[in-house]
């Protein structure tokens, strides 16, 4: 009986040069069984089908024939028969999850990826065909497209934390626009960017950027007006600006280069001018920018600036606002971010009850509530006051009461400093809250002068 020779592996072909040495009596068989790690027995075996056979007798009966474990052809033809008919545009774990689901269909979902695959109703990754990015045309003018994109990295290195690098880039020219250090990407950052590109160069025919929930809206009804449009989105339709939003970061693979150069170039200034704080690299960035277009920036093809100025009824403070619409009741409170404001009560707001308002809010936590385009008076409502009216305390133990009250006052600002309902920039303001209202470090007095400086009073909580 002949066995027919098959491909042999690694294994085998090292385990052919040990037998060969067996056979030729250079290599005794216990010693063979130690260097391949079998026995004497296993050894012997292998002698005899090189004997027989040649070296294909090294190598396994059971390469190239079925396994004994498979399943069934008679499910294998089912199963794809119900994917082809019912799921064909299906991926293999979606087409399990049904196959189990609703037809009783068991089996392992790399099985049924592998079983898709050869009868061609799956691609693999091996056998797609890769995407093709041509390459695209420079706009003709400046201000035609500005491509916009947040670009985190480690810009102070270890001299300070890591941040984002807001970049607006022009695409005609492939200048510098406009460059802002932040903690993150947020809307109120992207507010302060564009507000100042367009002081400084006017309104673009329309910003290009990613996907980022900032300029997409992914559910409806975010900013209780007009379905579809984010807060960003929002105030550039009242500028009269276009936001086009890439479908890969290769559309937009102008300002995506753009941030690796500056992640060499710019951390590299950074470094040897000894800038480690986002405050002194927003100071450093205009003329950055300034240096870098001299040097990089290229012509446009047509000489016109696409850039429109800004009209006198646009007012960049507003328009740049988180605003919100929220329904007057009928007693003129407004329920806006778990605060209750009340609306003061007038010749002027007393018929508002019931109807639409609008809620501004900006960066530094500063409320204001509009109808009509008029600014309403309003007070805060504190649903949970520090101290219950009518508490009476002698004067004996006001301090003790006092510095209760302030440990109570802590362990709030924890617990809502661990909630995950308030947002980083509001955890921010209740820090900064924190620093402002501690105690000043008290002097410290020199033992030779303290006879000179005069008696302090003695505290009258004590």
């Amino acid at each position: 009986m002949a066995k027919e020779l098959v491909t042999m592996s690694r294994k085998e072909i090292d385990r052919l040069g040990v037998i060969r040495r067996v056979l030729e009596r250079r290599l005794t068989k216990r010693k063979a069984g130690e260097l391949m790690g079998l026995s004497a027995r296993q050894v012997r075996r292998l002698c005899t089908a090189y004997e027989r056979f040649g070296p294909g007798g090294l190598a396994s009966w059971k390469r190239g024939m079925p396994s004994n474990h498979r399943l069934p052809e008679e499910l294998r033809q089912r199963a794809l028969a119900i994917v082809r008919d019912q799921y064909s545009d299906f991926g293999p774990t979606l087409a399990l999850e049904k196959l189990q689901e609703l037809h009783d269909v068991h089996v392992a979902k790399e099985t049924l990826r592998k079983w898709m695959a050869e009868a061609g109703i799956w691609a693999t990754r091996k056998t797609r065909l890769p995407k093709v990015h041509q390459p695209r045309q420079r706009r003709s003018c400046l201000g035609e497209l500005v491509q916009i994109d947040g670009s985190p990295h480690a810009w102070f290195e270890e001299r300070g934390p890591a941040c984002t690098l807001l970049v607006y880039v022009d695409d005609a020219t492939g200048k510098l626009m406009e460059l802002r250090f932040v903690n993150s990407e947020s809307a109120f950052d992207y507010f302060a960017s564009t507000e100042s590109y367009l002081r400084r160069h006017g309104k673009p025919v329309a910003f290009y950027s990613d996907k980022h929930s900032i300029f997409r809206l992914y559910h409806q009804g975010a900013t209780g007006r007009a379905e579809g449009t984010t807060q960003f989105g929002r105030a550039l339709a009242e500028l009269n600006i276009d936001i086009i939003c890439a479908n890969s970061p290769q559309a937009k693979g102008r300002v995506e280069r753009m941030n690796e150069t500056l992640q060499d170039r710019l951390v590299k200034e950074l470094r040897l001018r000894g800038i480690s704080t986002m405050e002194e690299g927003n100071a450093f960035l205009p003329g950055y920018m300034e240096d870098y277009n001299h040097r990089f920036g290229r012509a446009p093809r047509n000489a016109h600036d696409a850039h429109r100025p800004l009209q006198d009824g646009e007012d960049l403070t507003q328009i740049f606002s988180w605003q919100e619409e929220r329904t007057l009741s009928h007693n003129l409170t407004v329920h806006f971010k778990r605060r209750t404001y009340l609306v003061e009560p007038g010749p002027t707001t007393s018929h508002l009850g019931g109807k639409r308002v609008r809620v501004h809010e900006w960066k530094d936590g500063r409320v204001e509530i509009h109808a009509g385009g008029t600014s309403l008076p309003y007070s805060i409502f504190e649903q949970d006051p520090c101290i219950t009216q009518g508490a009476i305390v002698e004067n004996k133990r006001l301090g003790a009461v006092l510095a209760v009250i302030q440990k109570a006052q802590i362990e709030r600002d924890r617990a809502r400093l661990a909630s995950k309902k308030l947002t980083v920039r509001e955890k921010d303001r209740i820090r900064a809250a924190w620093e402002e209202s501690a105690p000043a470090p008290a002097p410290r007095v020199d033992p030779k002068k303290r006879t000179s400086l005069p008696s302090q009073e003695a505290d009258v909580s004590t």
